[in-house]
């Protein structure tokens, strides 16, 4: 079994909305810090992963006819809240490429990405969007969602089967993941030209840390381990094949659990070295 497949036995649903930290009283709460992913992970209750697919299926099926305009994490907006910085990063592999774009949407859900960006892709020549995720997501995805431009796959050997990405992206992933250096060394073999990560969280701390997220039962319940990533040290790593063009802020912003232990969510630009 290789890696990938290992580390997507473990893959959650992305998280973290701004509307969610609004919710008085029962909002998304961070505990911790623990030594080791084990350890955080003995203080998780899981979650119900039927339940919530469900909830992403229904919802992300109204976006897809025109009955609502955004989703995400299962919750439905009327007016789209676009992320700038990655709809520009997109649009900025997509002229690096002849104003074509494939891309590598790992950990991508039902296509939430897709859908929100939907209306500025319309205008390039040609789009192809796959999505990497969990098998019962694929299934989902693929009998309910795909079409000519947005595929599902469940693994990564899968998708570069049929595909050559341009760009990757990865939207409240990575730190949801035991072994993120892993992933990120299987990323680096694919050959895109940009890599896009965005609402992840990053401290100035010096090391990177480990914490528990408690999802509230009004949105779906649940609590993992989640990494908080040494700034540093993750650019560091991504030094070795990538280049950092921009960063930004995510709209969830600071966030303090303990006097030593603040950090943001943010979004980071990067091309491959070549």
């Amino acid at each position: 079994m290789s890696v990938l497949k290992a580390l997507a036995r473990d893959w959650l649903p992305p998280v973290l909305a701004r509307w969610f930290r609004q919710i008085r009283g029962g909002g998304i709460r961070f505990e911790g810090d623990f030594a080791t992913w084990a350890e955080a992970n003995n203080h998780c209750t899981g979650y119900d992963a039927k339940e919530i697919l469900a909830k992403v299926l229904t919802s992300t099926l109204k976006v897809k006819h025109g009955e609502a305009a955004f989703e995400r994490d299962s919750v439905l907006f009327d007016k789209i809240e676009y992320s700038w910085p990655v709809l520009a990063g997109l649009m900025w592999a997509a002229a690096r490429s002849g104003g074509r774009l494939n891309v590598l949407d790992f950990g991508g859900a039902l296509g939430s990405s897709y859908f929100q960006n939907r209306k500025f892709l319309q205008s390039l020549p040609e789009v192809r969007w796959n999505v990497v995720e969990q098998p019962h997501y694929v299934d989902a995805g693929r009998k309910h969602i795909q079409d000519e431009q947005l595929r599902f796959y469940k693994t990564l050997e899968e998708c570069l089967a049929e595909n050559q990405p341009s760009v990757i992206l990865l939207s409240s992933v990575l730190q949801y993941i035991e072994s993120p250096t892993d992933l990120i060394s299987k990323l680096n073999k694919v050959g895109a030209l940009c890599l896009i990560v965005d609402r992840t969280s990053f401290t100035l701390h010096g090391k990177d840390r480990l914490v528990v997220q408690k999802v509230p039962a009004a949105i779906y319940s649940a609590s993992y381990p989640m990494w908080i990533f040494s700034q540093s040290e993750f650019e560091k790593l991504m030094s070795k094949n990538w280049r950092i063009v921009a960063t930004n802020i995510s709209p969830e912003g600071y966030v303090r659990i303990t006097n030593d232990l603040e950090f943001s969510f943010q979004g980071v630009l990067l091309e491959a070295c070549r």
